[in-house]
């Protein structure tokens, strides 16, 4: 029996064209004798859309998209979005690959949970927390984990109150500083700050995107990043270090031109790995995760490790760091993803054993 995938990708998010990329690149893995995949694309609109099953290879994100609507089948946010329509029963699995708001931040996720469906990657509290920097960065602290300093704040305060609110960051931070949304990822929104007019620039297009932001104290350091899969006994990947040849890893960087240098394994001592292993595997359980995760890290000059964030669906486009870190860790792309849908089927089972009478 081969398993039925019910594929969610698309989604109501800056992060649209990313989640694409990355359900093309995940079907083209699958392998066909193993597994059903049933396409559910979520436009951009918000509107749910499930297509038929795929038959043979999908070649663009046009046409992966297209497959997903010229055959409607639902419309409706509805439990018949995640069985096919010649099966009596749901999918077997589902695999939700989307990133930012409405994804990636546990609003699916607990969709899912309702319906009690096995999904892969994170549960409701991971999602959310990991999506949103500020409270995955309290959590840290509260951890004990190393991490640079940051403030944060939300639209209606800066409105009423700029100077004051530039006069704190320069004197917590200083320059150089970064300002992001605090819930999106893919380097949507995110400013590199040197001075008080590209302060102020930056806060205005960070809240075009959220209605909180963090900035973050600017560190000289080396930028390090792990994968870790697993759900109660995580393991961690070889590191990789991301070399940018821009001032940072911005969008265009990581997913339409690959002007970056992918490092994988990273120059690094033994020592150094085994502290950013330790502090990656800490960050997975202090979030309560399961599935996968990507840790990143900054690595100073004289050895200080601070953990910067996790992702919690990281891309698995051409240039996306999760998937080469396990390549070079002997997983390769297909087997991750059945080691994937494996813990989601591990991570359902479990919960089954909870007690919800009384």
């Amino acid at each position: 029996m081969k398993t039925k995938i019910g594929l969610l990708y698309g989604g109501k998010s800056a992060e649209h064209k990313v989640s694409m990329q990355t359900a093309l690149a995940v079907i083209k893995a699958l392998n066909p004798n193993k597994f059903d995949v049933h396409p559910i694309y979520i436009s951009e609109e918000g509107q749910w859309v499930k297509g038929p099953k795929l038959t043979g290879p999908v070649e663009n994100v046009k046409e992966l998209a297209f497959t997903a609507t010229r055959e409607l089948q639902s419309t409706a946010l509805s439990p018949t979005l995640f069985q096919a329509p010649e099966e009596k029963g749901p999918f077997d699995v589902i695999f939700p690959l989307l990133h930012g708001p409405n994804g990636e931040d546990g609003t699916v996720q607990g969709l899912l949970e309702l319906l009690n469906l096995p999904y892969v990657g994170n549960g409701v509290l991971a999602s959310s927390a990991g999506m949103d920097k500020i409270i995955m960065k309290n959590i840290f602290a509260a951890a004990g984990l190393s991490q640079v300093k940051y403030v944060s704040f939300i639209r209606s305060e800066w409105e009423k109150n700029k100077l004051s609110i530039y006069d704190q960051v320069e004197n917590d931070l200083g320059y150089p500083c970064f300002v992001k949304p605090a819930n999106l990822g893919s380097s949507v929104g995110i400013s590199k700050c040197t001075n008080r007019a590209e302060l102020e620039a930056a806060f205005a297009e960070a809240f075009q995107f959220d209605r909180k932001i963090i900035i973050e104290e600017g560190v000289t350091a080396r930028e390090i990043e792990v994968g870790i899969l697993g759900n109660d006994e995580p393991e961690c990947s070889v590191a990789g270090e991301i070399v940018p040849k821009t001032e940072f890893y911005d969008y265009k960087a990581k997913y339409e031109d690959g002007d970056t240098a992918l490092v994988i394994p990273a120059d690094i001592t033994n020592e150094e790995y085994s502290l950013i292993k330790e502090t990656a595997i800490k960050a997975f359980k202090a979030l309560d995760c399961s599935g996968l995760v990507r840790a990143d890290f900054f690595l100073t000059k004289d050895g200080k490790v601070y953990i910067n964030e996790v992702n919690t669906m990281p891309g698995f486009t051409p240039f996306s760091m999760f998937p080469l870190l396990w390549k070079h860790s002997g997983v390769d792309y297909p087997e991750l993803i059945e080691k994937l849908v494996k813990f989601a089927l591990e991570r359902h089972e479990e919960k089954q054993k909870i007690k919800y009478t009384f």
